[in-house]
């Protein structure tokens, strides 16, 4: 199961499985890092986690900030994709 994961060459099926198993481990990692330090550790959900819950309790300019990460973190992401694609076709 694992090579079907890792392989150059994936099936939809494969994708799925494997998208719920990072989704998986990064939700763990959250879990266990506000446990032990009360602080989400992840990226991603950590930073959505975050803000939903800085909205809840009513910190809007931590919210704003929590915003403000997200952004960036995905704009970085994308500049990084469209680089290495870039270079790979170069």
């Amino acid at each position: 199961m694992i090579q079907s994961l890792t392989h150059k060459v994936r099936t939809r099926s494969a994708n799925r499985r494997l998208g719920g198993l990072l989704a998986f481990v990064a939700g763990a990692a959250n879990a266990g890092g506000f446990l032990a330090i009360q602080r989400y550790t992840s990226h991603m959900t950590g930073i959505v986690s975050e803000l939903a819950d800085n909205l809840v309790l009513g910190n809007i300019y931590l919210s704003a900030a929590g915003l403000a990460a997200l952004l960036a973190f995905t704009a970085g992401a994308a500049t990084t994709a469209v680089l290495v694609n870039w270079a790979r076709r170069r």
